[in-house]
């Protein structure tokens, strides 16, 4: 195996033809014999049921391939903005990525999340425009919407050679070498077109000119009008890439195989070795064994598979790393794996049967544990639903499903909420949690139901209410007596609860005061209109008792008796969790988000340029919880699928009016179904 392995990222919004490229480079480089179709479901990539049932991908793909000597591992990743983290997580290990785009300037704003994952990462990339054999808009345009969107000058490399809408083959821009594309082959070269000379010439000037802002010595012999040698050109344009200080541009077809193999030359020749990516990281390529997990897999045949890069030394089968050892060592090609007995430096690995290795986890020989502490957080959730198993008795393996697919997927989360009691599935979107229940069902044999998660109302008081409040119950032998009088009081918002007492003489004897406390706090858990009360004090004023009869039960039960009768006559009112927002949005579609947030009884705070974002705005409000569940859904849908948002608790509101009361009805025939089940 090579011990300086490379590997690149395909990043790329939704239908930009990501795992038809994967495809293609796994036939040009003969790693499969017959390209397959994303239609037909014969790909290398999107190989599980979730990927193939909605035509999409649903994970990363992990591709080897080798390529005129050079060992490579492809990561073809998802698409979808709600798949985000895979992405994220292949980047970190990755040398370089191949952002893939139609030639669309439309589309042009999807891109700014990805390119901000590179650049934040410090990933160099090279863009390849797909689809051009269909080509509806200029390549020149869409460059320019792509500089605008990066902040970044774009190196054009080629120039089109078109037939009426179709780009047919191509022009080197820096050996004025031309090429016509053949379906499934490497490009023919052909005569120059001599049509194209003038606006080829511009066209390589245009590229030199960015040359020269990062290079004195190119600078120079433009202006002593030399002309500077095809190798030095392709030498500085490889270094200045791989200093993120410029992005090179490529096209082509994928479905047709055209400019592929040209894109994996331009991998061969510019992409970064891996020692760069390695010393950024902060790993000695030349120090013992050493890898990091950037992906975890269960498979129902093989077990957990962890993905991982060697960052360093020869990793070996059966060998101990991070206090586990290596239940085999494989590579992989899609969900093809083929066992090895060695991996060097820079090699893309499956390691097998590794149970507690998680994602982000570096393991490193003689290590008796694994360090995750470099790894980023993962991507906050922004949808959520309630979920319960179908048939209750997989309760059980409903949570440990749950738990291989947080390890597959760490921006997937489940909580158990201490308010509504429900269990509650949290991730990136509606999409995503749909591929996850589907998951559970076809790899877990779980089948769970959702529904819109509720939302944790609380209720309090306005005004005080002295009440009296007695237990008396007279049976064979001892009975049960309690007799209290409470004064229930409201508090400040955010103060929660408090007891006292003001017993004197001992009309309530010491050791039941605190069963009077706990009665109060019982009733607590659900108030008159149904929901827990906050922000009250009782104080225990007065009481009577009985020298046999008494005990702590009777005073718990009378103190219940008195929050009973007297919570209703304290004016109680509905609370809502009110939640600080910030939304991120190009700021074209800024006004659509302020007519948004006012339609969902938001209150704008104001708003602002995103920092480090070019064209987008950061908007803050004050949004009721109860209209944040499908507020992303809403979002995307007005901002072609890139708006986001973050949302934290702030205060709890007081809500009144045809809302609260439909709400308190809700409620009401809620639990009166739970008590006739």
């Amino acid at each position: 195996m090579s011990e300086r392995a490379r590997c690149a990222a395909l990043v790329g919004p939704y239908l930009s033809g990501k795992t038809t490229l994967l495809e293609s480079m796994l036939f040009a480089t003969e790693a499969i014999g017959r390209r397959g179709s994303v239609k037909d479901g014969t790909t290398v990539g999107d190989s599980a049921d979730e990927a193939r049932a909605r035509n999409m991908s649903t994970e990363l793909t992990p591709a080897r391939m080798t390529y005129l000597g050079d060992a490579w591992t492809v990561l073809d990743c998802p698409g979808s903005i709600e798949l985000m983290q895979e992405t994220v997580n292949a980047l970190h290990v990755t040398d370089i990525a191949v952002l893939v785009i139609e030639p669309s300037l439309s589309r042009a704003v999807t891109l700014t999340p990805i390119i901000q994952a590179l650049q934040s990462r410090q990933v160099p990339y090279m863009v390849f425009i797909n689809k051009v054999d269909t080509l509806t808009e200029s390549i020149s345009d869409v460059v320019a919407a792509l500089k605008e969107a990066s902040g970044t000058p774009m190196l054009m490399r080629e120039y089109p050679i078109t037939d009426g809408e179709a780009v047919v083959g191509y022009v080197d821009l820096t050996s004025r070498r031309a090429y016509s594309y053949v379906d499934g082959k490497e490009s023919e070269e052909i005569e120059f077109p001599d049509a194209l000379a003038d606006e080829v010439t511009l066209a390589r000037e245009e590229m030199l000119e960015v040359l020269v802002d990062f290079d004195d010595a190119i600078l120079e012999k433009l202006l002593e009008d030399e002309v500077p040698e095809v190798d030095e050109v392709y030498e500085k344009a490889a270094k200045i890439m791989q200093d993120g200080d410029v992005v090179p541009v490529f096209f082509g077809s994928a479905e047709r195989s055209h400019g592929v193999r040209r894109l994996l030359k331009a991998l061969r020749h510019d992409a970064p070795r891996p020692e760069q990516r390695a010393a950024n990281l902060g790993f000695d390529p030349n120090g013992d064994a050493a890898v990091q997990v950037f992906k975890t897999f269960h498979a129902q045949h093989s077990g957990k598979i962890s993905l991982a890069r060697v960052w360093s030394g020869t990793v070996s089968d059966g060998q101990a790393l991070g206090g586990a050892r290596i239940g085999s060592l494989q590579t992989m090609v899609g969900s093809q794996a083929d066992k090895i007995s060695e991996a060097a430096f820079g090699d893309v690995v499956g390691l097998g049967r590794m149970e507690t290795v998680r994602t982000g986890d570096v393991l490193r020989a003689g290590a008796d544990s694994a360090d995750g502490s470099d790894w980023p957080e993962p991507l906050a959730p922004v949808y959520s639903l309630a979920i319960t198993p179908e048939n209750r008795s997989d309760e059980v393996k409903l949570t440990g499903g749950l738990q291989r697919l947080n390890e597959e997927d760490p921006s997937l989360t489940y909580e158990q909420n201490e308010d509504t009691h429900e269990l509650v599935l949290l991730g990136q979107g509606d999409i995503h949690l749909q591929i996850s229940l589907d998951k559970l069902r076809s790899k877990y044999n779980v089948t769970a139901t959702s529904a819109r998660p509720n939302v944790p109302y609380k209720e309090t008081i306005r005004k005080p209410v002295t009440q009296h409040g007695r237990f008396k119950r007279q049976t064979g032998g001892h009975g049960m007596f309690g007799d209290v009088v409470v004064d229930i009081t409201p508090r400040p918002r955010g103060s929660g609860f408090e007891f006292a007492d003001k017993i004197v003489g001992g009309s309530v004897p010491r050791q039941y005061i605190p069963a009077v406390e706990t009665g109060v706090k019982e009733f607590a858990v659900e108030g008159p209109l149904g929901f827990p009360v906050v922000d009250f004090s009782v104080t225990l004023t007065d009481g009577q008792f009985h020298s046999v009869d008494s005990n702590e039960m009777s005073f718990k039960l009378a103190a219940r008796v008195a929050m009973t009768e007297g919570m209703p006559k304290c004016a109680p009112v509905l609370l809502e969790p009110i939640a600080k927002v910030t939304i991120d949005v190009p700021s074209e579609y800024t006004n659509k988000v302020h007519g948004l947030i006012s339609v969902r009884r938001g209150q704008i705070l104001g708003f602002e340029p995103k920092e480090g974002w070019h064209g987008w705005d950061s908007l803050q409000a004050h949004m009721p919880q109860s209209e944040l569940h499908d507020l992303i859904i809403e979002l995307r849908s007005l901002s072609q699928g890139v708006g986001t948002y973050h949302a934290e608790f702030d205060h709890l509101n007081e809500i009144t009016g045809r809302i609260a009361d439909e709400i308190v009805q809700a409620r009401a025939a809620s639990r009166k179904e739970e008590r006739e089940r």
